[in-house]
């Protein structure tokens, strides 16, 4: 009879020790990026024609003109670019924002031929597609250069 309780009195302690070994509760998923996010997250970084980017305006390559070019767009409270060697077209420093509710498209601050202009942009891996058209009434810089047209650049991360 004593085996018989003993073995009971086991029986239920391994029913209790397995119970209490219970797995935790899952690590709940982290919360969702919104559209937004995501954007900024696809956005922000320094970006240059160093490794093989491009220019193109009206589908014709213009990458000579733009050599050591770089954009960096910078988040935060207030989102802020600079840009170097960038041949007047954008402004060296200003903020930046999202065009729309899209997400798709950003525009520049400032004075130069790029700015106020949607700029579409799409991201893959290390490289950042950006396009832009500047039309023929505000396409001067500083009186003399032409640069009306349809531009992209193809950027890779630096």
């Amino acid at each position: 009879m004593k085996s018989n309780f003993f073995r009971l009195y086991i029986l239920a302690f391994a029913m209790i020790a397995i119970q209490s070994c219970g797995g935790d509760d899952p690590m709940p998923d982290p919360p969702q990026k919104t559209a937004e996010e995501t954007a900024i997250e696809a956005l922000t970084g320094t970006w240059g024609l160093t490794g093989g980017g491009t220019v193109l305006r009206d589908g014709t390559a213009v990458t000579d003109l733009y050599t050591g070019f770089e954009l960096a767009l910078k988040s935060g409270s207030s989102k802020t670019f600079t840009s170097k060697n960038n041949n007047d077209l954008f402004d060296t420093s200003g903020t930046w924002s999202f065009a729309g509710l899209n997400f798709d498209k950003f525009m520049l601050s400032g004075i130069k031929p790029a700015a106020g202009r949607e700029i579409s942009f799409t991201r893959n891996n290390d490289n950042l597609i950006l396009t832009f058209t500047i039309p023929a009434p505000n396409a001067r810089v500083n009186g003399v250069t032409a640069v009306a047209g349809s531009y992209t650049f193809n950027l890779r991360k630096l």
